[in-house]
């Protein structure tokens, strides 16, 4: 496949060094950014990061490291619309999709890089947020993982009781009615983590990971992503629903839910669970959405079940 070099920020990623980027195009002719970092010594196979919505590569620095301690290397994607891939609306700060399965078309150039690159199997995925919702098809339509996770998984997006009406009145009505390309009530364009403080925050109790996340978009603003559009509302309330539907794959899958959650659906992804025969649910108490930016005594263990997880499930 063709691939040529693409801006990787190490002056923000931090640990580890030798992160390679690559700019795909994807089927449709979108283009996205693909970033790897392969250790000399790579024995345990490849762990693939699917991030979720308005996250970045550079931002998975951190937990690759991690998995290229454990003798895995990884690999991280920034999906359309954000990050450094191809933004798709004139007003780049609204996070837009066309159809949520048009992320699969994301999926299929970064498995074919994978292939071209060699990446060391098995191979591995974990799904955070809407990347647990693009990264569940993918299991659900390839057989190339050898075992998944999901870390507060987009199977569901929670709304406050009194704004779930309006919300849901906005997707549909409103992309129907020609405001697909618009944002939601009451949302903002500016990213989350620069437009609120760490009190109170919805991703994670670790100081130290929230200014992390502010530090990389005030020194490259162009990562950052606001509100989604209506249109990519609706499609992730569809993609939600379809993947409820199906049945569980046969892939070993271990999640993580904290019990703070206020952006996912935590009946959603209990009831994933429970209908999961090769599954396993971890509720990690007081944890917020990002179970991976959490403080360290939360995240080593999680780094620890994790590697077990997938070694335990090696072909």
């Amino acid at each position: 496949m063709e691939y040529s070099p693409a801006p990787f920020y190490d002056d923000v990623a931090g640990d580890p060094a030798g992160g390679t980027a690559h700019w795909l195009h994807t089927a449709d002719g979108k283009r996205i950014r693909v970033g790897h970092w392969l250790p000399e010594d790579a024995k345990n196979g490849t762990v693939f990061l699917f991030p979720g919505r308005t996250e970045y590569i550079e931002k998975y620095a951190s937990t690759a490291g991690e998995f290229l301690n454990r003798g895995f290397a990884a690999l991280a994607v920034d999906w359309r619309g954000q990050g450094l891939a191809e933004r798709l609306l004139d007003e780049p700060r609204i996070g837009h999709v066309d159809k949520f399965t048009d992320y699969q078309h994301d999926v299929a150039v970064v498995l074919e890089l994978a292939e071209t690159l060699d990446l060391p199997r098995p191979w591995y995925v974990i799904g955070h947020s809407m990347g647990g919702a693009i990264g569940l098809r993918a299991v659900i339509q390839n057989d190339c993982f050898a075992a998944c996770a999901f870390t507060g998984p987009m199977w569901g997006i929670f709304f406050v009781p009194i704004m779930k009406p309006l919300s849901r009145l906005t997707a549909y009505w409103g992309t129907a009615l020609g405001l697909g390309e618009r944002t939601p009530p009451t949302t903002s364009l500016t990213s989350y983590v620069l437009a609120e403080p760490f009190e109170g925050n919805s991703l994670t109790r670790d100081p130290d990971m929230f200014k992390m996340m502010q530090d990389q978009l005030k020194a490259h603003p162009e990562l950052a992503l606001g509100a989604p559009s209506n249109q990519w509302l609706r499609e992730a309330l569809s993609e939600c629903e379809w993947l409820m539907e199906q049945p569980a794959p046969d892939t070993a899958c271990l999640t993580y839910l904290g019990s703070h959650e206020q952006i996912v659906d935590r009946k959603a992804i209990r009831a994933r669970m429970a209908n999961w025969p090769n599954g396993r649910l971890v509720e990690i108490p007081d944890g917020e959405h990002e179970v991976l930016m959490e403080a360290p005594e939360v995240r080593n263990p999680v780094m620890d079940e994790l590697t077990a997880h997938f070694l335990a499930n090696r072909p």
